[in-house]
């Protein structure tokens, strides 16, 4: 969401952009509700009015946008690609990431799986929200590779081996500073997803 959508977001919309955003950064314990307040620019006392629940409802929130734009964004990058491929849509999925790091260095990773880390044994909700985000990410993946000619016992597998690839790939270009694991994921899977299309008789 660029600034200029935030901007017309309502208070309720902005800070659970928000927190997704600082729990990428900073992970969900180090996110504190009044930073998500102010970076979002809501007043503090439309937190407890937004979010009755507090905190956890708030990084539960945050992790529901979070799949439900990755989810989203499956199209998007399907629709930047002159003939869609399986390898073509697995290299949108990493170019986002590997533009961001270029540009804005790697302080940055995914609000779910940073959710997932922080909170799958502590809180069974946070990790409830995070197995249905992945799940809806997944299940939007599975569909474009479904389209693309891939067999329907194949797609969700491999919707979650790119999904397992690109969050892993994060995770080591992070520790590293580097994008080489970025680079080697969409080098080595692209065939082997290539190869899953069906061709016709």
């Amino acid at each position: 969401m660029a600034a200029t959508e935030m901007s017309r977001r309502g208070p309720r919309e902005r800070m659970v952009f928000s927190a997704a955003q600082l729990i990428r950064r900073d992970g969900v314990a180090s996110t504190g509700m009044r930073e998500v307040a102010a970076d979002a620019e809501a007043p503090r006392g439309s937190l407890q009015h937004y979010f009755p629940g507090g905190k956890e409802q708030l990084v539960n929130e945050a992790v529901g946008w979070a799949g439900r734009y990755a989810g989203n964004r499956i199209a998007r990058f399907l629709a930047v690609l002159p003939e869609p491929t399986p390898s073509g849509l697995f290299a949108e999925m990493v170019r986002q990431w590997t533009d961001e790091y270029e540009a804005a260095g790697f302080a940055r990773g995914c609000p779910v799986a940073a959710a997932t880390v922080d909170c799958a044994e502590s809180t069974l909700s946070t990790r409830e929200a995070a197995s249905a985000a992945f799940s809806t990410w997944n299940g939007s993946a599975a569909l474009a590779l479904t389209e693309m000619g891939v067999p329907e016992e194949r797609a969700e597998a491999l919707a979650t081996l790119m999904i397992s690839a690109l969050e892993g790939a994060i995770l080591i270009a992070r520790a590293e500073r580097d994008i080489r694991a970025l680079t080697a994921v969409t080098r080595e899977l692209g065939p082997l997803l290539d190869a899953a299309v069906s061709k016709a008789d």
